[in-house]
């Protein structure tokens, strides 16, 4: 049974296409794996299939009555709401029909015995449709899933807008699964999640009944859940099905790219020889009708479209001068705002470490990166530098409220640079000329990420402090990271969830939750 068809769609943002006469189907049960380059349109999808944007062209037609839960990248909380509050959101159909039965209960005792009958009846549909929604249970599952997701520590009255990004992010991925929709749409949803959660979410999808469709660059995660892959390819504007899971996809698909490649080379040897045989023959007489029906089948020819490949990002980090031993001494540190965020924390940054910091989110890791930075003070303790100590540092995200373009970024940083090498610059890191001219506000995440790794690879440094870098980034994008962090012959302090992507960089890894006190 087909849940959604998307059929002939067309969409672009001004002369930059992005889907050219795509089409798409869902059926009943399907976990499907939404994959391709930042900034090629998997978000936009979602979007035009929830009906929050408009394509150009074509037909969106859900089955009826079909209940979608969407998990979006950019969605936000509202201030006053607890985190009680938003998951209990999730049954908000249940309670308003427990209102309705209590109106029922009050207007029974004024009611004729035919309207006593009819509020009977009502009463009675009612009652059954909460007890088949595990309405009076629904206490004991905010509290499963709270628990399973880490929030029971923060306590679960606590104000949504007093926790970090990644914790708000959680928050709404409980509410949808809290849910329970026919289909699950989501968006990245393992970007802020620590390894522990990511294995709870994959069992729960992996034991997911109803369909969902999911946008990851976290590969282990897409193997372990999907059973279809839809690819998003950037040259053709086109959206491509395969069977199986993602690693099934890239040998099917590096197998057809070489398939095509052949035909594109034979077909242009052909051609050649066919031009060769006609500039010879055709002034001849005895030859010029072979060289004419040699022509006429040069000017039909179906011609196979060359392979470009997608040019991939590269990041090369600048060292500057060599600094002292310790680059940073971190002695009784307790860091937090209103409240103490950790116990007192005592570490030592040695010259040519790699310190990867790990632990769940909300503990403090951020924190204590922009209080060894002194962008925030912290409550006790000190923090001493050494001495020439030049600082690289990747926030985990840009200001929502940013209004500059990519390039005007790039030039606040560096304003001697010139209009050429501001392109070549963010070009470098794989963005486009689209996206080079357009407001980062409208980039995808990956996109963004991107812009910050431009500032990074920019300016000389001889540690770099990085707040989540793999968040967003493709696959591409992600192992050309990790080449230029190994070569780097500086001084890494990372937090970082993906251990794939650490464990053979790091020197030490920390766990932040044996001195948080939120855990």
């Amino acid at each position: 049974m087909s849940i959604l068809n998307v059929e002939h769609l067309t969409h672009g943002f001004g002369d930059r296409a992005i889907f050219d006469d795509v089409s798409f189907r869902l059926l009943k049960g399907e976990h499907i794996g939404l994959v391709g380059a930042n900034g090629e349109g998997k978000s936009t999808f979602m979007n035009i299939i929830t009906g929050k944007l408009m394509p150009d062209a074509g037909n969106i037609e859900w089955a009826k009555n079909v209940n979608v839960g969407y998990l979006d990248q950019h969605a936000v909380l509202k201030q006053g709401m607890t985190i009680r509050d938003v998951l209990a959101s999730a049954f908000e159909p249940l309670y308003k029909m427990e209102a309705r039965m209590n109106e029922i209960c009050d207007a029974m005792g004024e009611a004729n015995e035919e309207e006593l009958e009819k509020y009977m009846e009502e009463l009675g549909t009612i009652q059954d449709l909460l007890t088949n929604h595990d309405f009076y249970l629904i206490d004991s599952k905010i509290e499963e899933v709270s628990r399973a997701l880490g929030f029971l520590e923060h306590g679960l009255d606590r104000d949504v807008t007093e926790l970090s990004g990644g914790q708000r992010t959680k928050i709404l991925l409980a509410k949808l699964l809290l849910e329970k929709p026919d289909i699950l749409l989501l968006d990245e949803p393992t970007n802020y999640l620590d390894a522990e959660h990511i294995v709870w979410l994959t069992r729960y999808l992996q034991d997911y009944d109803n369909a969902f469709i999911l946008i990851s660059h976290d590969i282990p995660f897409l193997n372990n859940v999907v059973n279809i892959i839809y690819h998003m390819d950037g040259q053709t504007h086109s959206l491509d099905r395969y069977v199986g899971d993602y690693d099934h996809f890239t040998e099917v698909y590096e197998a057809k790219k070489a398939q095509r490649e052949a035909a594109y080379n034979r077909q242009q040897q052909e051609i050649a020889d066919l031009k060769d045989f006609v500039a010879r023959n055709k002034a001849r007489v005895a030859t010029r009708n072979m060289a004419m029906a040699r022509q006429k089948k040069l000017d039909s020819m179906d011609l196979i479209e060359k392979i470009q490949e997608k040019s991939k990002p590269e990041f090369n980090f600048k060292t500057a001068r060599t600094p002292s031993k310790f680059l940073f001494e971190i002695e009784d540190l307790v860091i937090g705002y209103d409240e103490p965020l950790s116990k007192p924390i005592t570490m030592f940054i040695e010259r040519g470490s790699f310190t990867v910091l790990t632990g769940t989110n909300g503990i403090g890791k951020s924190t204590l990166l922009k209080s060894i930075l002194g962008l925030i003070p912290a409550l006790s303790g000190k923090v001493s530098r050494g001495e020439n100590v030049e600082v690289g540092y990747f926030e985990q995200e840009m200001a929502p409220n940013i209004d500059t373009t990519c390039m005007e970024e790039i030039w606040n940083e560096f304003p001697g640079f010139s209009q050429y090498e501001v392109r070549s610059a963010l070009a470098k890191c794989g963005l486009t000329t689209k996206h080079i001219e357009s407001k980062c506000k409208v980039l995808s995440g990956g996109e963004q990420a991107k812009v910050r790794l431009c500032k990074l690879i920019n300016r000389e440094s001889n540690i770099l402090i990085l707040d989540e870098p793999t968040n967003h980034l493709d696959v591409d994008a992600k192992a050309e990271l990790h080449r230029a962090l190994k070569e780097y012959k500086g001084t890494v302090i990372m937090v970082c969830h993906e251990p794939d992507f650490y464990e053979d960089l790091a020197t030490e890894v920390v766990d932040c939750t044996k001195w948080t006190t939120k855990v």
